[in-house]
């Protein structure tokens, strides 16, 4: 059953006392329902010669680590912009352009290494405007050894119908997913999405798109305008690329800044 706790918060904000709703997000949709059409080759090749301009990729590969020794540093010539890094399944860190290098841990053997990509914007003056290659390309290296044998996939998030995503039971995994839950509301007046403690995604109320977020920015919130608030049961869904295991949200009437 999916709850919905409502406590007072002691915050006061011009004289008044404000009101927190925290949601439960109880149930789970993974990420492979938005699976779009794979392309394998033998070095991972940038988001244009997907045919993507925006958005997201999954770069998939299988590596095989020393057998004596537990962990690596894996580098990359080139990410833009950012990109979520899992190993079988668990989260290693992140890696942007001005952060190329990781550190990863693995017992000795054979690994599903993944890059979840993601394309936050084009350069649309300047003199890089002619080098605005996005994605994950170049080389890839682990202790040095050229990583290949790439598989792409691009992920439908943003155009997929949230009414045809299959949500479960959360199982509590680390990997990337659809979140979902419901809560009441009955004043008429916009709120924010408080989205403190999570990593990088998207959000919709009621099927309706309502905007991205990303943990570097300033402002950790999200406006939801009073008309997109229904009276009494609204369902809210998170895609969260960088699973920071948070299991709640909450919602705020004031703007959420660093």
């Amino acid at each position: 059953m999916l709850k919905t706790v409502v406590f007072p918060m002691m915050t006061f904000l011009l004289g008044q006392t404000l009101m927190a709703q925290e949601i439960i997000l109880e149930r789970k949709a993974p990420v492979s329902q938005v699976y779009k059409e794979a392309v394998e080759a033998e070095d991972a090749l940038p988001m244009n010669d997907l045919n993507i301009e925006f958005g997201y990729v999954l770069y998939q590969t299988e590596i095989n680590t020393d057998t004596d020794t537990e962990s690596g540093e894996l580098e990359l010539e080139n990410v833009r912009d950012y990109a979520v890094v899992y190993m079988d399944g668990k989260l290693q860190g992140t890696l942007t352009d001005k952060g190329k290098k990781l550190a990863i841990k693995a017992d000795p053997g054979n690994h599903t290494l993944q890059f979840y990509v993601e394309n936050i914007s084009r350069i649309t003056y300047g003199p890089e405007i002619t080098d605005n290659s996005k994605g994950l390309f170049g080389n890839v290296t682990l202790d040095g050894n050229n990583v290949q044998n790439w598989k792409m996939i691009p992920l439908n998030v943003r155009n997929y119908p949230i009414k045809d995503l299959v949500f479960e039971q959360n199982p509590g995994t680390d990997t990337p997913g659809f979140y979902q839950g419901q809560f009441d509301f009955s004043r008429p007046q916009n709120m924010y999405l408080n989205m403190t403690g999570w990593g990088m995604g998207e959000v919709w109320l009621n099927q309706r798109y309502l905007g991205a977020y990303w943990e570097e920015e300033k402002q950790q919130s999200i406006l939801i305008p009073s008309e997109d608030l229904v009276p009494g049961k609204n369902e809210l869904v998170i895609f969260e690329l960088k699973n920071n295991q948070q299991k709640k949200i909450s919602l705020s009437p004031t703007p959420i800044f660093k």
